[in-house]
C-alpha cells in the first residue's frame, strides 16, 4: 500500500524558512547589515538630544534609545534585508520554482520572511534588555502597547519589503529603493528626533509616516503618556499601512525577474 505524505502550511513554511536561513548565513553582507547596524545605531544617535531637551519633552535617554533600538532593527534587520531575500530569490528563479509546488503564495512570502523576523526579535529583545540594564528605561507604564507596537511593526515592514521588491529590478537597485523609507523613518519617526519635540505641525505630519505609530506605541507605552484615544489612533494608522501594503503585494508582487 503506497502512502502519501500529507503536508500541512506550517510545516511547509518551516521548511522554507530553515532553507532560507541557511542561504542567509551564506550571504554575509545581508547578515552583517541586520545584525550589526541596528546594534550600533541607537547609542550613537542619542548624542543628537541633549538630556535638557529630552526632560522638557517628558522623556530620558533610556525612553529614547529603547524605542529607537526597535525602530532600527525593523528598519534594517526585517525591512532591508527582506528586501534583498525577496529580490535575490526572484532573480534566481526560487520564487517561480516554489510556486510549482504545494507552497501557495502568502506561504512562500512568509516562510521566506521568517528567519529575518526571527532575526529582528532576538535583537529587539536583547537591545531591550541592554537599555534596560544599562540605561534605566524602567518598566514600562503599560507593557501592552509596546507588544502591539512591535508584532504590528513586523506585519508592516514584511509587507513593505514586499512591496519595495516588486519594483527593484536587481539586488544593487533594491538597496537604492530602500533608501527612502528608510531615511523618512530615521528623520521622520522618532528615532533620531521625537516628535514630542518637534514642532505641532511637522509632528501632525510626521505621525503618519509607516514607523511612527510603531515608535509611539512603544514609547508611550514604555512612559506611560499615550492615551487610549492616541494609542488608537496610533494602531489605526499602523494597520492601515498594513492593509495598503498587503493589496499592493497582492496586486504588483512579481515572481519571475523583471526584464
Amino acid at each position: 500500500m503506497s502512502t502519501v505524505a500529507v503536508t500541512t502550511p506550517a510545516g511547509r513554511m518551516r521548511a522554507l524558512a530553515r532553507a532560507e536561513l541557511t542561504l542567509l548565513g551564506r550571504s554575509k553582507g545581508t547578515l552583517f547589515a541586520a545584525l550589526f547596524v541596528p546594534a550600533v545605531m541607537p547609542f550613537s544617535v542619542s548624542a543628537a538630544m541633549s538630556e535638557n531637551d529630552l526632560a522638557e519633552a517628558g522623556l530620558s535617554v533610556g525612553t529614547m534609545v529603547l524605542p529607537s533600538a526597535i525602530g532600527f532593527s525593523l528598519v534594517f534587520a526585517v525591512y532591508a534585508s527582506l528586501i534583498g531575500v525577496f529580490v535575490a530569490r526572484r532573480e534566481e528563479l526560487v520564487l517561480k520554482r516554489l510556486r510549482t509546488g504545494e507552497l501557495r503564495d502568502h506561504e512562500i512570502l512568509i516562510g521566506a520572511s521568517l528567519p529575518a523576523v526571527a532575526i529582528g526579535l532576538a535583537q529587539i529583545l536583547v537591545l531591550s534588555l541592554g537599555c534596560l540594564a544599562l540605561l534605566d528605561a524602567g518598566a514600562p507604564g503599560n507593557a501592552l502597547y509596546p507588544l502591539l507596537g512591535v508584532l504590528l511593526g513586523i506585519v508592516m515592514f514584511g509587507a513593505l519589503a514586499a512591496v519595495t521588491a516588486s519594483f527593484s529590478r536587481t539586488a544593487e537597485t533594491a538597496q537604492v529603493m530602500s533608501m527612502p523609507l528608510i531615511f523618512a523613518s530615521m528623520l521622520g519617526s522618532g528615532l533620531v528626533v521625537p516628535l514630542e519635540v518637534m514642532p505641532d505641525a511637522l509632528a501632525s505630519v510626521c505621525e503618519l509616516l509607516p514607523l511612527s505609530p510603531v515608535i509611539a506605541l512603544v514609547r508611550g507605552g514604555w512612559t506611560g503618556g499615550l492615551s487610549a484615544g492616541e494609542a488608537f489612533g496610533a494602531v489605526a494608522t499602523a494597520v492601515a499601512w498594513s492593509l495598503v501594503s498587503v493589496f499592493a503585494v497582492r496586486r504588483w508582487f512579481r515572481w519571475e525577474p523583471r526584464h
